[in-house]
């Protein structure tokens, strides 16, 4: 069974940058796509960011497309989400996802696992 734990969120400036880990301490991920969503308060959540676990294909947002970056490190079952240039829009809950296919969606609902959430604060 697939468990994520999400890491890293903070509270940092405009213009600042932070790294969020999310961490599968269950099964052995494989034919498995994750992505990155996020929640500010008052919106519905929202897609952020996936990457393909086989091949490392990556999808953005155009929101966040050219400031962040997702990675995954398949030694440590680790998925990554390095946030350059955050800006106080960015300010949410962020959540690590995965599913059970490797193709990547854009939609929550496609995802079966969800970490707990991290918090990000972005201050101007």
């Amino acid at each position: 069974q697939v468990q994520l734990v999400e890491s890293g969120g903070g509270l940092v400036q405009a213009g600042a940058s932070l790294r969020l880990s999310c961490t599968n301490s269950g099964r052995t991920l494989g034919d498995y796509a994750m992505g990155w969503f996020r929640r500010a308060p008052g919106k519905e959540r929202e897609f952020v960011s996936a990457i393909n676990w086989n091949n490392g294909i990556q999808y953005y947002s155009d929101s966040v497309k050219g400031r962040f970056t997702i990675s995954r490190d398949n030694a440590k079952n680790t998925m990554y989400l390095q946030m350059n240039s955050l800006q106080p829009e960015d300010t949410a809950v962020y959540y690590c996802a995965a599913r059970n296919f490797v193709m990547v969606t854009r939609k929550a609902q496609d995802y079966a696992t969800w970490g707990q959430g991290t918090l990000v604060t972005v201050s101007s």
